[in-house]
């Protein structure tokens, strides 16, 4: 680094140590207190005149947003792995290096995927709400029984990092594991899964579906009523990937006529309003999109960022680059 500190502007919050590194290293302005809209973060940067952009998903950076950034930009680091809040061709058009952070979520992502398969399974919600009400008597041996997991089968729909995760943590659970992918895995990598090049194959076999592929507002659904019919009648149903892949109705359908037994929800297509309709089904436990919220992965998601930001700056290659 030069003399002369490098400039950042960032959309919202950081943990303590990644603020600090940011107060160590850069000139930037105080911490926004509350996450900047994308016409806060264009006056920020036309006012500050940044380097670097730190963004979330909670901060889309739209095209038009893109064009109205001043031209001391010249790296936007996104603190996600997910890019659906981005507008990749309008900011490489513009000639701006941006990155994202992988990996560094992956664990996470795969341990809050395990906590909604077993709290849907054993009915999470409904115990919990038995509880806040103050219990009071007894259930008998057929009341309130949820489903075990150990040894059931496990569809995972996108085997990448974190459904590779995920399987790797079902297997200590004796799961079988099946997958759908665009492409079959390596056989070290796939580990004893059984592929399925086609979604709708796989369906009928599964005891338990999880999702772990990108999605954006613009993609189709990947669950509707036609591929959830084709699931077991009783299967579990968990998505911590986007809530673009989602037919909400025909989810709701579903678990309402008993097709599905439960589901696990981190992520929603209306965020952070979701349907109410959801919010009153006894058999869905729902998260509000916390896949990456622990203080280790959100410390290394933000130093991760920094990295890229620094790399770009110094003229280097970035650490985790956007794939074009």
């Amino acid at each position: 680094m030069s003399a002369i500190r490098p400039r950042l502007i960032h959309s919202q919050r950081l943990p303590a140590a990644v603020a600090a590194r940011i107060a160590r290293d850069y000139d930037a302005p105080p911490p926004p207190g509350h996450k900047l809209t994308p016409a806060e973060l264009v006056a920020l940067a036309q006012a500050f005149r940044p380097d670097a952009v730190m963004v979330t998903t909670g901060t889309p950076v739209t095209a038009e947003t893109v064009a109205a950034l001043p031209d001391s930009v010249r790296v936007i680091a996104t603190i996600s792995v997910g890019t659906d809040h981005l507008d990749i061709s309008a900011i490489a058009a513009r000639g701006l290096a941006l990155t994202y952070t992988p990996d560094v979520l992956t664990d996470c992502n795969a341990d809050l995927t395990m906590m909604l398969i077993l709290a849907a399974a054993r009915r999470g919600a409904e115990y919990l709400g038995v509880m806040q009400a103050g219990w009071g008597r007894s259930f008998g041996m057929e009341e309130m029984l949820g489903v075990r997991v150990t040894g059931k089968t496990l569809g995972i729909v996108g085997m990448g990092r974190i459904g590779r995760a995920v399987a790797q943590r079902a297997r200590g659970f004796d799961m079988k594991i099946l997958y759908s992918n665009r492409r079959r895995l390596a056989p070290e990598l796939e580990a004893g899964a059984t592929y399925f090049a086609d979604m709708r194959e796989m369906l009928p076999h599964c005891d338990i579906l999880s999702l772990h592929m990108p999605g954006s507002a613009a993609a189709a659904a990947v669950i509707t009523a036609e591929t959830l019919a084709l699931l077991p009648k009783g299967a579990i149903f968990v998505n911590a990937a986007r809530g673009s892949l989602v037919d909400e109705d025909a989810l709701i359908a579903a678990l309402s006529d008993g097709r599905l037994a439960a589901a696990g929800l981190d992520v929603y297509r209306n965020e952070p309003r979701p349907d109410p309709r959801l919010l009153g089904l006894p058999n869905l436990f729902m998260t509000p999109h916390m896949g990456s919220a622990t203080l280790e992965t959100r410390t290394d998601m933000g130093m991760l960022a920094l990295d890229n930001i620094d790399a770009v700056l110094a003229g280097r290659p970035a650490v985790t680059p956007v794939p074009a």
